[in-house]
């Protein structure tokens, strides 16, 4: 018993010292995933995390007159299946929502393991994309003098070098460690702190910024914190009031803050919706900025979004992955678990994904594998569709 006693009294000061070893190396942020990630029996981020996290919300439209805008469906709606390899794929990725929009008209839709179509998960990184549209507004309303101004004339405290455009482009050049699995890199204490405009404001830079493209979480999140300050709003109420509202959300959604104390949004991830309203930016960029009958974002800003700033790193442009596989145009706002908007205007297309996992990165891409299924097995079952139409 007394043996026991020991063990029990040494684990104790094991754990305190601990405690107090994270505190004072600065990294208590370890001690907050451990609450909301790992006693929740997770590794790393998962779709459901934000109720344990603050969040704003971000207020749809909730009039009679806006519940009219849903999504159409197509007369043939889901009257093709799945095929076998996406079923499969569906399966060993953990899918929980797949949509094939044709047209601006839902033509298949699947949900999975009790997820609907008013089902919220996280969308990680596709709310990079949603971020880069609130610049291109910013920038519209005179907020935001264009893509070359300087990040010194928001913050005297970053490089002076750095512009508005070399975030959005993911080339400023900063020192960052994006490994998601590392409950001690850069972009786990975006994720974790409670205070992320501090954090960001002491990184330092290690390149010239505006040189080369490096995916990096942090530029999206000062990014935010720009936009934030130039327009003296709350990047929630931003969102809502000039696209969640204007394009007919369906529902509110959540945006997930360091804490309720500074409120700072994670404009580098974290928006809990849904997938037809997800689907709405999808057609948005795909119809250059047109909503219907509307203009909302700048065509200009539009097509420079979807097109590389680079020449030697073609798989980005501002705010979106891009790729040019079957030789299409294709654009992407997309998640680390595999969340997706895949846009390829040339056919009128859109695919949405949702779910708990992505696929191996295939050969040199900058996509994992299951990137390029969901486009091979969605161009097969629209084969399908033309010869049953002919059939018929």
């Amino acid at each position: 018993m007394n043996i026991l006693i020991y063990i029990l009294l040494a684990l104790l000061i094991f754990i305190i010292l601990g405690i107090i070893g994270l505190y004072l190396t600065g990294n208590k942020q370890v001690l907050r995933g451990i609450q909301v990630v790992y006693l929740k029996g997770y590794t790393t981020t998962y779709i459901n995390d934000w109720p344990q996290f603050d969040n704003r919300i971000i207020k749809a439209d909730s009039s009679s007159e806006n519940q009219k805008n849903k999504w159409k469906k197509t007369q043939d709606y889901n009257s093709i299946p799945p095929t076998q390899r996406l079923e499969e794929t569906h399966n060993k990725l953990g899918t929980i929502a797949f949509l094939i929009i044709k047209n601006d008209e839902i033509w298949h839709e699947t949900y999975a393991e009790g997820y609907g179509v008013q089902s919220k998960t996280n969308s990680f990184s596709m709310a990079k994309s949603i971020t880069t549209a609130l610049l291109g507004k910013a920038i519209e309303e005179g907020f935001i003098k264009s893509l070359d101004q300087r990040v010194t004339e928001f913050f005297p405290e970053c490089h002076l070098d750095l512009t508005i455009g070399d975030l959005a482009s993911m080339s400023s050049g900063m020192m960052w460690n994006e490994d998601y699995d590392n409950p001690f890199s850069s972009v786990a204490r975006i994720y974790l702190l409670k205070d992320v405009r501090k954090f960001m404001l002491n990184q330092k830079y290690i390149e010239k910024p505006g040189k080369r493209f490096e995916y990096n979480s942090g530029n999206t999140q000062l990014l935010g914190m720009i936009i934030e300050k130039a327009t003296d709003e709350k990047l929630s109420d931003y969102l809502s009031k000039h696209f969640w509202k204007p394009m007919g959300m369906q529902e509110d959604a959540l945006w997930e803050l360091d804490s309720n104390l500074s409120g700072m949004e994670k404009s580098f991830c974290c928006i809990a919706s849904n997938a037809r309203d997800f689907a709405r930016f999808g057609k948005l960029f795909k119809n250059g900025g047109k909503w219907n009958n509307r203009i909302l974002l700048d065509p200009d800003f539009v097509e420079k979004c979807i097109q590389p700033r680079f020449p030697e790193s073609p798989e980005y442009g501002y705010g979106f992955w891009l790729s040019n596989y079957k030789n299409k145009n294709i654009f992407a706002m997309y998640g680390i678990h595999g969340q997706y908007v895949i846009s390829i205007p040339e056919d009128d297309l859109i695919i949405v994904r949702l779910g708990h996992k992505r696929d191996l990165f295939k050969d040199s891409t900058a996509f994992t594998q299951d990137f390029f299924v969901y486009i091979d097995e969605v161009y097969k079952m629209l084969e399908k569709r033309e010869i049953k139409k002919k059939t018929f």
